[in-house]
């Protein structure tokens, strides 16, 4: 009986770690790496919804990888971008990037490591290798 009794403790002991391991908050770099990855979907959407649209069509591309130190540059451009503010959709993504920037220069900046200061990069980034079938 004894046995069988401690194994189960022992399983809800590791369940209850597991879920207490899930639920720890965010830490800095992965509320940066979410928010990037937001960020650059959200501007995938905006181009695709509002093609026609002129203002929309000249925004500086918007690709953000935040281990390149070019991403701090990229940012500026992209909320100083004098145009497009009839667009409620541009104004969210230019409000998220302000956020970011400053997430990354003030609360993060000490969690932060770039790996590359490729400007290039961010203007035309290389795909990720596809799985094959």
């Amino acid at each position: 009986k004894f046995p069988t009794m401690k194994m189960f403790l022992n399983l809800i002991a590791l369940l209850s770690a597991a879920l207490l391991a899930s639920a720890a908050p965010p830490t800095c770099y992965s509320r940066l790496l979410s928010l990037s990855k937001e960020i650059t979907e959200s501007f995938k959407e905006l181009q695709a919804s509002k093609a026609e649209d002129s203002c929309v069509e000249m925004l500086p591309r918007l690709y953000l990888d935040i281990h390149n130190y070019c991403v701090l540059a990229k940012l500026r451009e992209f909320v100083a971008y004098p145009r497009c503010e009839r667009v409620a959709e541009v104004s969210e993504l230019k409000e998220k990037a302000r956020s970011l920037y400053t997430i990354m220069i003030s609360y993060c900046r000490r969690d932060l490591v770039f790996l590359t200061d490729d400007c290039n990069a961010l203007e035309n980034p290389i795909p990720p290798p596809t799985e094959p079938f």
